[in-house]
Parts: structure tokens; sequence; C-alpha cells
């Protein structure tokens, strides 16, 4: 079923309340995330999250007090180790800095070499720390993980741990979000109870790159699925286009 929002303008503003704002840049400054927040205040629809390293939580924090954003960041990122000590560690010190949302990559390499048991021993000592209180959003790296086969493989993962959500990328790879990809994940989703929930991250960059993928969740989980508690878009170049097209409906 296709998505009812013939006006570009009610979909910008469905979008950006799903939008995790991201930043994750390795010269990322404290001005420059600052900034960012200044813009996500402001905008014409709050984004669901802001996204940094856990180095910038302590400054989103501090920005976003009184606004009803999340505060997102990234453990074993982004290269996906498979030592649970070290996630346990970075998540511990994520959620004291003051997130509110984990992102983990997933350590697909290990799923690659058909060890299931090391990958999911990662993502349930990430799911221990984060207790029932903190959204734990799962990266598959799909783009690396390369075949349905194998990324319903880490879906699996994910949803027998008990995450919040399964997410395409890092965008730090070659391939990162794409449609086929979404595709598998979102059926897993859909077979699994609709329970979890699904984020397309890297290369959306635009509003048509965003609505194919809420296309792809409606016809999957239904137009009452669509809330920021279980589809998010992560992107920092489709905010701005986002925000440009608001103003003009008020």
């Amino acid at each position: 079923m296709p998505v009812d929002a013939p006006d570009p303008r009610a979909l910008a503003a469905r979008l950006l309340s799903l939008l995790d704002l991201t930043s994750l840049g390795e010269r990322d400054t404290p001005a420059q995330i600052e900034a960012l927040c200044a813009s996500a205040r402001a905008a014409p629809v709050l984004p669901a999250a802001l996204c940094v390293y856990p180095e910038h939580v302590t400054t989103v924090r501090r920005c976003l007090q009184g606004a009803a954003i999340e505060v997102a960041t990234v453990v074993n990122f982004p290269d996906g180790g498979s030592d649970p000590l070290r996630v346990e560690r970075e998540t511990r010190r994520a959620l004291a800095a003051g997130a509110d949302e984990i992102d983990l990559v997933l350590p697909y390499r290990a799923v690659l070499r058909d060890e299931v048991a090391v990958a999911a021993g990662v993502v349930e000592a990430c799911r221990a720390v984060c207790g029932d209180g903190v959204v734990l959003k799962l990266i598959l790296e799909t783009g690396e993980l390369g075949t349905p086969g194998r990324i319903r493989q880490a879906c699996a993962i994910g949803l027998e741990a008990g995450v919040d959500f399964l997410k395409t990328s890092t965008g730090k790879v070659a391939v990162n979000a794409t449609p086929e990809a979404a595709a598998v994940m979102l059926d897993a989703i859909a077979a699994a109870g609709g329970r979890c929930g699904f984020k397309a991250a890297g290369g959306i960059r635009t509003l048509a790159d965003a609505t194919v993928y809420l296309e792809l969740a409606e016809a999957r989980l239904g137009a009452g699925w669509i809330a920021p508690a279980h589809l998010r878009i992560g992107a920092s170049a489709l905010f701005a286009e986002l925000a440009a097209i608001l103003p003009a409906a008020s």
C-alpha cells in the first residue's frame, strides 16, 4: 500500500518526526555539536533523536535539556568487534554520560564466519547493561553481510536478544542502506510480530530516498505501526531538506 501523503509538506513533517539526526564525524567538535543541537531545537518538527559519538553525549544532553528529543550514541562502532566486555564498558559509560539510546554494531564478521554464538553474546551483553529502560538498536551492517540469508541470520540474533530496533548500517562502509536489505529486515520484523522497530541509515540524503523506506515499512506493518517507537531514519543530509520544506506550510 503506498504512503498516503501526496502533500510534500505533510510527508516532510512525518519523516522529520522519525529522524535520528546524526553526526558521527571523526573531527566533530563540541561547537559543531552545539550548533546541531540548536538546529534540532529550532526545527518545525522535532526529530526523534540526535545521535553522536559517546564523547559528545554530555554536550547534547546539556544543549537539549527540556526538548523532547532522545540522546543516542554508538558502541562497538564502527568495527563491530567481538569482545562483550568491551561493549559492556562502552555501554555503561555512554549511559552514565546521559544517553537514552544505544546503537550497537553487531559483530558481523563473526556472523560471516558462522560464529553466531559469539555475535549473540555481544548483543546479549549490551542488552543486559541497557536493561528495560534504554532503547537498543542493533546495526547489522547489511552491506557487509551481503546475502539475504546472512541478513536474516543477523536479524534472528537481534530479535532473539530482544533488541528494540534492527538498523541497516553504520554509514562507514561501501554499501549501506538498500531497499533490498530493508525488505529482508522488515519481513523478519513482521514475522516476529512487529514488536521490534526498524532503522534505515547510511546514504539516505533526500526526501525521495527516505520515502522508499517509509513505504516499505508501511506495506509490511501498516500505517499504524509508523511512529518513532518503531521506525527511524538515520541521516544528517536529509535534515536540511525536510526542515526547508516545512516553513511554507505555516
